[in-house]
């Protein structure tokens, strides 16, 4: 199409004892067809060898070290460190695609007023075979009710902005337009495949430290689409890797991201109401659901400390079946409650579908993972 973007692409890499992965993450950035880019390194208070595995890897590298303050610190780092006009995510058990970047910069070209762009990603195991090769719908629950090409303003195919696209990909779609309702019922993005404007950056602000251990990203987005504009390649660029016990998302770090979900959307509805076009009740079903979700995962550690949410969850939509059974469970003897999780864990092992809907709480997924 002519006059294509150009500018330099700040890749800022977070990582935490991944030597070998964060080499293999950054390796296929090097790789990309757009070149322009330098590479960001943030370490996160490693004690492997990952300054050794990266030294001399490349003179658009960069490697920086701090003392571990978790994976919002680190991206905050990278980006205050970056020169670039562009920002780009890759969690160091990640890797890319080669014509990532120059895909979505076009699109960006083709969508000036997107100050953001994503992907879908496939599924790799940790021997990086794939699993599955659109991975959104399983990652996401926010996809059970968002659809491209209903949600989205603005269409292509990708033919039609990319002047080097592969004959395989041409007649595959890209988006844009506002969608901070959608993200408002849920994540949309994974970080990993997230380019965005530094202007759009300055606009959203850093990554909130407050929110800790995992689910953070969720809101750096939902802020990002609250802004304005974005936009999406309906392809898998991004390698997801699954599987790995270090990541922020195995079952035991749940807790948090339901905890930070709950902080996003009471966050957003505090400053940002006024953006959304939900009813109040559609925004009480949302708001309901996020209190739920951590009353879930509580019951697990304290049922005592679970009723409070449990209760607050069922004052805001009292038509939820599950919360109802948990928040009664939750007044019952600890013996009684322990029975209770060991007929769980049972149901869960024999997988005895006429119990799972009560014993299984749905699934949920925001990775924030370095």
């Amino acid at each position: 199409m002519g006059n294509e973007i150009t500018g330099l692409v700040s890749v800022i890499v977070p990582t935490f004892n991944r030597a070998a992965l964060c080499k293999y993450a950054v390796e296929s950035v090097l790789a990309q067809t757009y070149r322009n880019l330098e590479v960001i390194v943030v370490d996160d208070g490693s004690v492997d060898d990952t300054r050794e595995l990266l030294a001399g890897l490349d003179e658009r590298v960069r490697y920086l070290w701090q003392r571990n303050a978790g994976v919002s610190a680190s991206r905050n780092l990278g980006i205050e460190s970056a020169q670039g006009e562009f920002l780009a995510f890759l969690d160091s058990d990640d890797s890319w695609l080669p014509w990532k970047l120059e895909a979505q910069l076009a699109v960006l070209k083709a969508y000036p007023n997107a100050g953001m762009v994503f992907t879908d990603m496939a599924a790799v195991g940790i021997d990086q075979v794939m699993q599955y090769e659109s991975y959104k719908a399983r990652m996401f629950d926010a996809y059970e009710t968002f659809s491209p090409e209903t949600h989205f303003q603005h269409h292509h195919v990708l033919g039609a902005v990319w002047d080097g696209c592969p004959l395989e990909l041409s007649e595959r779609r890209c988006h844009a337009g506002d969608i901070v309702d959608q993200m408002f019922l849920g994540n949309l993005v994974l970080t990993s495949s997230v380019v965005i404007r530094r202007s759009r950056q300055q606009a959203v602000g850093l990554f909130d430290v407050s929110l800790l251990r995992s689910g953070e990203d969720y809101d750096f987005h939902l802020r990002t689409c609250n802004v304005g504009e974005v936009a999406y390649v309906d392809v898998s660029a991004v390698r997801y890797r699954t599987g790995a016990e270090d990541q922020l998302t195995s079952r035991d770090l749940l807790i948090w991201i339901a905890r930070n979900d709950l902080k996003t959307v009471t966050k957003m509805l505090s400053s940002g109401r006024d953006r959304l076009h939900w009813s109040d009740i559609t925004v009480r079903q949302r708001l309901a659901r996020a209190y739920a979700w951590v009353g879930l995962e509580e019951f697990a550690r304290s049922p005592k400390f679970a009723r409070q949410f449990l209760w607050r969850s069922l004052q805001l939509f009292p038509n939820q079946p599950r919360s109802a059974i948990f928040l009664l469970l939750s007044i019952l003897p600890l013996p009684v409650i322990a029975l209770i999780k060991a007929i769980k864990t049972y149901v869960m092992d024999k997988g005895l579908p006429w119990l799972r809907h009560i014993a299984v709480p749905p699934k949920r997924n925001t990775k924030g993972s370095r």
